[in-house]
């Protein structure tokens, strides 16, 4: 071959190996697609870097006059690993297909052809029919030439038949992308039956397979994320259905109390009931719109459901409950039912009836990252440790602020006795 020639080759050998390893390196560092594939691909882009330096070796031979025994092997060796991709195609094909290879009547065609070819193979270097060889290493193809590669095209044909025929089995994406590395192979090998364009295989092939690989990929990542995304919204889901149960669960107490408190206030202090009726009726409204709503709402909508709640009890604990409010910061958003629960679960469980006054302090602020809620109170409090009704609904706020703002929610004992219930919202765009 003339000089610029060898260096074009050269080119396209350099250009294909350095395909290939990028292709194993890939599929060592970025697994997002099922074993069997990526055990396939490992092993496809290994025969395809094997193929290049064979192909870098053969073109050394040629260039410094190795024997031709050792050039006719190189030759073989190289072939033989060219035509691997093509019966690995057929079974990566069948596997996505969820067909045996044992009974598929495709895949032991392709073993025969692959078979016929691999004797014509061993066979050809006694026939200077097929090829043969000048003392000085020159190359020359045989009348019969086109024979020699007759089972290679028919097997990239079958392949392209088998993708055709099987188009509904698997996805728009994998169907693609069998069309996309089939058909430049089958095209290049036909083209090499009749003119020389040896240099192209290599590259066409690897190029293929590599651009496959990286669909098949993307595709896996797309379909990864699309289950995330879906298992987002059901997490979503469970933690609004719970939301609605915990509105549905109103204590029943709770209403007796009012109800009873409202009938004894009519004669006592008739303008207090009404302000009581008024403040119960919000309280109301807000839990049952809590229940349509799958979407974090304005603070200052939870403050009013809070102060409603708060209203309630103070009406009828008296002078034994005060509620401090220092929520100047309001510029954010938190699931619904975040705060009224919280602080129900304070006077619930905190409130020592032979303990003095009970006293609720309700504090936002803003932060570096976000806003926070702090409810603190003078209570009893209780252990991080225990498995009681209060930590239940605390855990069904934390896991709504995890789901639906990335917020968090910690408990922790306060200073002066009591409990300190911090809500951390982060900023969003």
């Amino acid at each position: 071959m003339n000089s610029w020639i060898n260096y074009f080759y050269y080119f396209l050998i350099g250009a294909a190996l350095f395909l290939s390893v990028q292709g194993l390196w890939f599929t060592a560092i970025m697994p997002g697609i099922d074993r069997w594939s990526l055990r396939f691909f490992r092993g496809l882009f290994a025969v395809l870097i094997l193929l290049c330096l064979s192909g870098f070796m053969e073109s050394l031979m040629y260039g410094y006059s190795a024997p031709l025994a050792a050039l006719e092997y190189i030759m073989i060796q190289e072939t033989v690993l060219l035509s691997l991709p093509l019966p690995m195609m057929t079974a990566y094909l069948l596997h996505c297909c969820g067909e045996s290879m044992c009974k598929s009547r495709l895949f032991r065609t392709v073993l025969g052809l692959s078979a016929v070819f691999f004797v014509l193979l061993m066979s050809a270097p006694f026939f200077d029919s097929f090829y043969y060889i000048t003392p000085d290493t020159q190359y020359h193809r045989g009348a019969w030439y086109p024979f020699l590669l007759a089972p290679v095209v028919a097997i990239a044909l079958l392949n392209i038949i088998g993708t055709v025929r099987r188009r509904k089995k698997f996805s728009h994406t994998d169907y693609r992308n069998f069309l996309i590395a089939t058909l430049p192979t089958a095209g290049i090998f036909l083209m090499q039956m009749f003119i020389e364009v040896y240099p192209l295989i290599d590259v066409s092939i690897v190029f293929s397979v590599l651009t496959m690989y990286s669909l098949t990929l993307s595709d896996q990542v797309e379909r990864d994320l699309r289950h995330q995304r879906e298992i987002v919204r059901q997490q979503q889901e469970i933690a609004n259905q719970r939301a609605n149960i915990m509105v549905l669960q109103m204590r029943p107490h709770f209403i007796y109390n009012t109800m009873t408190s409202i009938y004894s206030l009519c004669n006592q202090d008739p303008g207090l009931a009404r302000q009581v009726i008024r403040d119960f009726t919000a309280y109301l409204r807000k839990n049952f719109t809590a229940i349509a709503s799958d979407a974090p709402v304005p603070f200052p909508s939870e403050l009013e459901h809070a102060r409603a709640y708060l209203a309630v009890e103070q009406a009828q604990y008296e002078d034994s409950l005060s509620v401090d409010y220092d929520t100047s910061h309001t510029w954010f958003r938190v699931p619904p039912l975040t705060l009224q629960p919280i602080v129900e679960n304070a006077v619930k469980h905190g409130r020592d009836p032979y303990a003095g006054a009970f006293h609720i302090s309700i504090l936002t602020r803003k932060t570096d990252s976000g806003s926070e809620i702090v409810v603190s109170d003078n209570g009893r409090g209780f252990a991080p440790d225990e498995t009681e009704e209060p930590h239940i609904a605390l855990e069904n706020i934390r896991q709504r602020l995890e789901v639906m703002c990335g917020g968090s929610l910690k408990i922790a004992p306060g200073a002066g006795g009591g409990t300190v219930v911090t809500v951390t919202i982060p900023d969003r765009e």
